[in-house]
Order: C-alpha cells, then structure tokens, then sequence
C-alpha cells in the first residue's frame, strides 16, 4: 500500500472520528443549552408524536376519523375493523378500537397483553391526537380520535406503529457511549500513530542510518525491507546504490592488486633479457668473446634478446590501448575461409622447419563472409598458433585449423596436441600475464600477453573466444564471428559501436 493510501485512510479516520465527536459535543451542547435532559431524551419521542404514522398509515386513520365522525357506528362492525387492519398489516400498523372500558378490536399485529392499559385515557376534546408510549422496551407511536357512539357512549379508535427502542436505548446508554467514544478516539489515534510511525518513519530510520553507515565507509550490510510502496522503491534504489558501491571499490581494489601485479610482471619480463644483454655485454667488455665465432655468437644473442624485449614492449603498448578501445579497427568483409588458407600458408614453411604438421579443414555449410579487421584477425590466428607451439611436447607435433559455419555465426577451432592445460588454469589463460606455470619460467619464450591480445580483438569484433583442454591430449581454443547476412547492405564503419 502506497503511502498516499495511507494518508488517505489515516485522515477518512480522522474525519469519521471527528465527525462523531461533533455529532456526541452537538448533543452535549444541546442538554446544556436547555438544561433539561429529559430535552434530549425525548428527542425521538417529540418526533413521533408529530409524524408517528407514514403516509399510507396516515391514509387509512383519515378515513377512520371521517367514520368516527360520521357514522361511529360501523366502528363496532368486526367486517370492517377486520377489513382496515388488513389494510394496516400491509403497512406493518395496527388497529385498536374501544367502547367505554371495553375492547372492541385489537389487531394479532401488537401480541402486547398490557396494551390496553397503556393507552391514554379519553380526551374527546382531542387535544392530542398523535403521541407514543412505552411498554417495557418497547417503543410505540399512535394515532387517536375520541368520539362518541349514537347511544352517548365513549370510544376510541387507534392506529398503532411499534417504533424502534434505539431512542430509549440511546438514552440509557448516553454516558457509556460518550465515555466509549472518547476511548476510541484516543485508541484510534494511538494505532494511527503507530501504523505511520513502523511503515514510514522505522522504515526512514533505517535508511538514515544505513546512509551513515556508508558515510563512515562500511558497505558490508543489506536492507531487508519488503514493502511495496514508496518507501519499498527507495530501499531498492538505495540497496542497488550501496551495491554498486561495493562493486566499485571491489573492483578498485581489484584494479589495485592487478595494478601490482602488473607492475611486477612487466618488472619480471623486462628484466630477463636485459640482464641477460647485460651479462653477454660484459662478457665482451671482459674478454670472455676471445674468437670471432664467440663474438658472433654473442652480438646474436644480445640482438636476440633485443628483439624479444622489443616485441614485450610492443605488445604491452598494444595490450594497453586494446583494453582503453584506443585501438581504431579497419572494417571490411572478410572471407574466412580464404583468410585461413593465407595464414596457413605463411605459418607453414616455419612450422615444418620445427617439425609440426598444420591442416586446414573447411567444415562451412554457410558463406563464411565476416566483418573483421583483416590484420588483427591474422594477429590473433597466428597468437593462438603461436602460443600452441610453445607447448608441443609429442614426437609428431599437429596443430588442425578447422572452420564451422551456422545461420549466423563462424566458428574457427585451432586444436593441437600438446601438453595440455590444467583444468584449474583454463578459466584463466587469457587474463594478462598469465602462465599455467606460476614460477613465470620464459624458457618457452613469449610475454603471456598473448592469449590476453586475441581476446581483446575477438571482443573487439562482437565474438567471443574461449578454450577446451585434456592434460596429456591437447587443448582447443575456439573464437566466433558474426556473419555478414547481406553483405550488400552493410556499412563497415558501423559494425562495432565500440571501436
């Protein structure tokens, strides 16, 4: 429930309670002003004696006054008094007719044995016709006309309605009713008070003191609240805000802690070869190279090692611009299948002089046309080749490039049959730096950037990249790209947002 409802019902309660109270304070008003209770008490009464009778009721006791005028008479005929009191019961009223001090008729409508003596007495002055009386609980009103027979005789004849006793009720019970709703008052305001107070303002609290919570910098708690309503929406907005919170100095200090670790592995990997150009340095400054072939042999290694710093450096500039989309992409349609028997075809000669066999198998049932940066597709190919080599351990040394097509995307699969990686590793080979083999031995060569580049420019495309490995058998890495559906109707500048 919104709180704009509770509002609502919390004020309807109020106007309701308030209008009872002006309604109780009216009536105490009144019995001051008059200084008479009895004033008040036979409000109901004086009501009745004016109108005790409908309209029909009315009706009916006109004609009988006329006959009691007329023709007092047909007041003893039992035909016709039976006939009127049909009349009345129609009407939920009754007829009572007397002679003197006897009964003439009496409607089964009243089943009252002491009505007789509650009646007034004659008054053929007719100075009040309409009155009520009680009998016990009962509340009646009448209609009377006295009047006299042809022999001088007195009678009466009465229309009797029996009213409802709430006016005695209400009056027996004023002081208890007054006392009563002056108890609910104050019991209405109490609960109102309470219902605001534990649905809008607890609910506050809470909030305020989760916002101080946040000001002193503890994120390590949640709210619970439940409600639907506003306040209910506000919690949600805050607990997403404070979440959000959490993630982002989690992630703060992720970054820190990767920050480091970066730091000491490029620390590490620039290292290595320049100690090593270092030492080869100072075993020329030192004499150490005495021969020319010695010399040969060193300046090599001091260019070797040159080289490998220069392509560390080179693809940690590149890693770094890719991760900060600073890397512009050179859209244009791409036949995957061709593209992979160019690259397979520059890979090979060097592959056999290291004694690995590579094949190509083309498994598409579909066109195989990408858009695709041409030159950033091939780094990423001849990385994950790469990266294979370097951990071929069998006697016959395979690496299979296969190509599978879908309705719309391609599939490239680069399988070799290596070492293997350990299933704890696999989630983690494409994180930066990264090597299966935590002592961070280079001896295989490369920077462990890598895997981290390919999957930077797979994302770049809109494809996703990702690994499958049996220690002992081989891994497989796979990468999908989006095919192109109408090539014709595709602008290259617009295919990835990101780039």
């Amino acid at each position: 429930m919104s709180i704009r409802l509770k509002l609502l019902f919390s004020f309807t309660g109020m106007l309701v309670i308030s209008l009872l109270m002006f309604a109780l304070t009216a009536s105490l008003f009144t019995i001051a002003s008059t200084g008479d209770i009895s004033s008040f008490r036979d409000f109901y009464k004086v009501h009745y004696q004016l109108n005790p009778l409908t309209e029909e009721e009315e009706s009916i006791f006109l004609e009988l006054k006329y006959l009691a005028k007329n023709e007092p008479d047909q007041l003893q005929n039992q035909k016709l008094l039976q006939d009127y009191d049909f009349k009345l019961k129609t009407v939920r009223a009754g007829l009572y007719v007397r002679r003197e001090s006897t009964q003439i008729f009496e409607s089964n409508t009243f089943h009252q044995p002491e009505l007789e003596a509650a009646l007034p007495p004659y008054d053929l002055n007719n100075s009040q016709i309409r009155n009520t009386f009680n009998i016990g609980e009962r509340f009646y009103a009448y209609a009377k006309f006295d009047f006299t027979y042809s022999d001088g005789a007195k009678g009466s004849v009465f229309v009797i309605r029996e009213r409802s006793p709430f006016a005695e009720l209400a009056r027996k019970l004023l002081p208890m009713l007054s006392i009563l709703l002056i108890g609910l008052l104050v019991i209405a305001n109490i609960l109102l008070y309470r219902w605001i107070t534990r649905s809008v303002v607890k609910p506050l609290n809470l909030l305020r003191n989760s916002a101080e919570q946040i000001q002193e910098g503890n994120l390590q708690f949640a709210l619970e609240l439940q409600s639907k309503d506003e306040i209910g929406q506000l919690n949600k907005a805050f607990e997403n805000m404070r979440q959000r919170l959490q993630a982002s100095v989690d992630l703060r200090l992720r970054d820190e802690e990767n920050r480091k670790e970066l730091l000491s592995n490029i620390s590490h990997d620039l290292r290595t070869p320049i100690t090593n150009i270092k030492g080869y340095i100072e075993g020329i400054r030192d004499g150490v190279a005495d021969t020319p072939e010695k010399m040969q042999k060193y300046v090599d290694i001091i260019y070797t090692k040159a080289v490998d710093l220069d392509k560390l450096v080179d693809e940690l500039f590149l890693y770094s611009k890719l991760d900060l989309k600073q890397v512009p992409f050179t859209w244009e349609h791409v036949d995957v299948s061709k593209f992979l028997d160019d690259c397979i075809d520059e890979l090979r000669y060097d592959l056999e002089k290291k004694q690995i066999a590579i094949d190509y198998k083309n498994h598409a049932c579909h066109d195989a046309t990408v858009l695709a940066d041409r030159e950033k597709l091939k780094r990423t190919v001849l990385n994950i080749i790469g990266n294979a080599v370097k951990y071929m351990d069998k006697p016959q040394k395979q690496i299979h490039v296969l190509l599978h097509t879908d309705s719309d995307r391609v599939t490239v699969e680069i399988r070799d049959n290596g070492m293997g990686i350990p299933p704890e590793a696999v989630p983690h080979i494409f994180e930066r730096f990264y090597r299966a083999e935590r002592s961070r031995n280079s001896s295989t060569g490369g920077s462990g950037l890598g895997l981290s580049i390919a999957r930077q420019i797979i994302e770049g495309h809109g494809g996703t990249i990702w690994a499958k490995s049996e220690q002992g058998v081989g891994t497989s890495l796979f990468f999908t790209l989006k095919r192109m559906q109408n090539q014709g109707g595709n602008d290259p500048d617009d295919a990835n947002p990101d780039h």
